[in-house]
């Protein structure tokens, strides 16, 4: 089997597994969730959703994860003279274009997500997100002592800034989310000066 369609079929299967995991928290709530049945559902076994993640709270975060995975890639992709927030701007302008979202789903998952149970994860998980994407963006800034710190600094306001964003297109319909970026990209970096 080729590399590419390895990578493809392992793509599939987390994807399963957090289709899964989102659908039963929903029906069920997330305390009544299981590895077992999450595994049973994407129709794999125990072993294969250890395979991919460590617990359930992974599972049902994964969108999470790959959502700023890829914005990550899409800021190490942009042109090299942009600014560090032109650059994350940029790249969260073409992720949006990418992950069309039913509103009411997405209004669903972002409620299921602040459960208590997950919060711990949740903090792991843009923790590991905030570094990847300072990394990104560290490159942007000028040399220097403080280079390091500017990038978590941004990458750690973008975040927020894209939630915060995010949540406003989902109360807001006749809102863009990218005219919501382009909007607020001003903001923070007034904020960070």
């Amino acid at each position: 089997m080729s590399a590419g369609l390895r990578e493809r079929k392992k793509a599939a299967t987390r994807q399963a597994l957090h289709d899964a995991a989102v659908r039963l928290a929903l029906e069920h709530g997330v305390e009544n969730l299981t590895v077992e049945a999450i595994a049973d559902a994407a129709f794999v076994s125990r072993r294969t959703f250890s395979n991919y993640f460590s617990s359930k709270e992974q599972a049902l975060l994964h969108r999470d994860r790959t959502h700023v995975a890829r914005l990550v890639e899409l800021v190490r992709a942009r042109p090299e003279r942009e600014s560090p927030l032109e650059a994350l701007t940029g790249a969260a302008e073409q992720l949006s274009g990418e992950w069309p979202e039913n509103a009411a789903d997405e209004q669903r998952y972002r409620a299921l997500r602040l459960h208590p149970a997950l919060l711990g994860e949740l903090v792991t998980t843009y923790a590991a997100i905030e570094r990847d994407l300072a990394t990104a963006v560290e490159q942007r800034f000028r040399a220097g002592p403080d280079a390091g710190v500017q990038a978590r600094v941004l990458a750690a306001a973008y975040l927020a800034v894209l939630r915060v964003v995010g949540q406003a297109a989902l109360e807001q319909p006749d809102r863009s989310a990218v005219d919501l970026l382009r909007l607020t990209a001003p903001l923070t970096w007034q904020s960070l000066r």
